[in-house]
């Protein structure tokens, strides 16, 4: 299997709705009590479109850029936080899917590594693919490449 040198994966934007789907339905049902029972519901409502509004763009500012020697981790809005965890640390991998990923074809992918900073790293709501083979690769390369090899 060829890979490129550099992947670039963000959380979908399907993913992004599902997760703020639950604040806007609430936004919705604060409007609804706005109108049949009392208009101060209306400021309720607009802050928890705010605040989905801001969650739906935290999701999609998460950016994982994988590389042979590295994974790169970058998120936030206001507040930027960047790590970087090398590819030979990452020592297990597990792709989880709920019905709902299931639906959108999206899943969520757990990697597990020997970081002290960041021991279990999530990727969710990435597309389906043959990521977990790529990163596979990469490790094993960054492994030989380091003179690590694997003692239990």
């Amino acid at each position: 299997m060829t890979s490129t040198p550099e992947i670039r994966l963000r959380p979908a934007l399907a993913y992004a709705v599902m997760k703020i789907s639950p604040l806007i339905l609430l936004s919705l049902t604060l409007l609804w009590l706005a109108w049949n029972l009392s208009p101060c519901f209306v400021g309720f409502s607009f802050a928890v479109l705010l605040a989905a509004g801001y969650r739906l763009l935290y999701i999609r500012s998460l950016v994982w850029l994988i590389t042979p020697e590295e994974l790169k981790i970058s998120s936030g809005i206001l507040f930027k936080r960047a790590d970087r965890i090398e590819m030979y640390r990452i020592k297990d991998y597990i792709i989880t899917q709920s019905f709902l990923l299931q639906l959108f074809r999206l899943m969520t992918l757990t990697l597990k590594s020997t970081d002290a900073e960041t021991p279990v790293v999530q990727l969710p709501g990435i597309c389906e693919s043959e990521i977990i083979d790529i990163i596979r690769e990469h490790v094993q390369q960054a492994r030989k490449n380091n003179h690590i090899y694997e003692i239990n």
